[in-house]
């Protein structure tokens, strides 16, 4: 059964990964539950117990360290109203499009069938290669909502759009797609 409160936040391995810790926060202060799952490339930008503090739950970076005989995956598929993934890479996005599930991340993405909103963040020359542009465009087909990206300066110094929405942009995108139950 779907908790109305409940965010499902996926962070990938990218340097835009600090600012979903702030994104974090900000579901919280709202009202939102919030489950977080994160790549192991993801744990080597932010620690998995900084969002474990923020959530004030367990964070998922395994398929192999489930606490219950359910794969936390499906339970978290069937509870979450919305899944949002801040940053989402290229690598992501291609493992996605493509249904490809061999990480706790993208096995949950494999699971879950509600509201999907995706925040991409990467080099603006990764963001504008045919085979990047062809994932993101399959996903929209599917359903998928994008926050972003921006235009502007990426953490390797080149400018152009790739560079991740701000946390406040990806909060109120969250909002329009769902509302916590008062």
């Amino acid at each position: 059964m779907r908790n109305p409160n409940l965010v499902a936040l996926g962070v990938t391995g990218g340097i835009a990964a600090y600012k979903a810790a702030e994104l974090s926060s900000m579901l919280r202060r709202n009202g939102f539950e919030l489950q977080v799952l994160m790549t192991e490339n993801a744990t080597r930008f932010v620690g998995p117990l900084t969002f474990r503090t923020l959530s004030q739950r367990p964070v998922v970076t395994s398929l192999w360290e489930v606490p219950e005989w359910r794969p936390e995956h499906v339970a978290l598929a069937d509870e979450a109203a919305i899944f949002v993934v801040a940053p989402a890479t290229a690598n992501f996005l291609a493992k996605y499009a493509n249904g490809i599930a061999d990480d706790a991340l993208t096995t949950f993405a494999a699971t879950f069938d509600g509201p999907v909103l995706l925040a991409p963040a990467m080099n603006p020359k990764m963001w504008a290669h045919p085979a990047c542009q062809a994932n993101v465009e399959l996903l929209r087909s599917r359903g998928v909502r994008f926050a972003g990206p921006e235009s502007g300066r990426v953490a390797c110094g080149e400018g152009g759009v790739g560079r991740m929405a701000e946390p406040a942009a990806i909060f109120e995108a969250v909002r329009n797609l769902i509302a916590p139950a008062e």
